[in-house]
């Protein structure tokens, strides 16, 4: 049986894939989420091995930069990307960050169960209604598409969870809560960010998060 987690910020859609996923055999779904940090929490805390993921969960965390993470820290987790997003540049980019498939919230349920089973054989798959032209292969296959991220790969992957805390406003005490830590590893991991971005505020994390698309609203 294989373990899939949810990730949408709608409860009611949580809710039908769910629902959905646990009609079929050899599929269950053992947590849902509804931002990206507590997916990227749940991973491991559910020992997941599918996760279907939605690309806009605001406020948060970036679904590309979510999805990069949760590849980056647990690269036998199939991504499925499920989103509303048609335009060319978030199929591309998704794809170059780890996700094994691409689905369009506007197809069918077939669409995105086949999508499942073909993750699930360790294989990827792209929604029959979208095209990937020659050009777009050439792009998820170049290093450093889009934004230049200097700096946020040094970060760890602690840093990565709080910085787009941080950049939303949650205090201390918010960001140890749900990250379960405590206020002064918050504040140590904090220190550390600014230090390696260079900023003296958080003005210029916020402007540093939207300018790189770290987070949505």
């Amino acid at each position: 049986m294989l373990k899939v987690l949810v990730a949408d910020d709608h409860a009611i859609v949580r809710s039908g894939l769910s629902f959905l996923i646990n009609q079929q055999a050899n599929f269950e779904v053992v947590a849902e989420a509804a931002n990206g940090n507590e997916a990227f929490l749940k991973i491991e805390q559910y020992d997941i091995d599918l996760i279907i993921l939605d690309l806009n969960m605001p406020p948060g965390e970036s679904g590309l930069i979510t999805t990069q993470r949760i590849h980056e820290r647990y690269p036998d987790v199939g991504i499925i990307i499920l989103s509303m997003h048609e335009e060319q540049a978030y199929i591309d980019q998704a794809i170059k960050n780890g996700a094994a498939a691409y689905i369009l919230k506007s197809s069918s349920d077939a669409e995105l169960l086949t999508a499942l089973k073909t993750v699930a054989r360790h294989k990827s798959y792209i929604d029959q209604n979208i095209i990937l032209t020659k050009t777009d292969i050439e792009k998820i296959n170049t290093p450093d598409l889009d934004v230049d991220l200097k700096g946020y790969t040094d970060l760890s992957n602690r840093e990565k969870e709080i910085l787009p805390l941080i950049a939303l406003g949650y205090a201390n005490k918010e960001i140890a809560a749900k990250l379960y830590i405590s206020t002064k590893t918050v504040e140590a991991h904090k220190a550390s960010i600014n230090r390696k971005l260079g900023f003296k505020n958080r003005v210029d994390l916020v402007h540093y998060a939207l300018h790189h698309g770290l987070i949505d609203f």
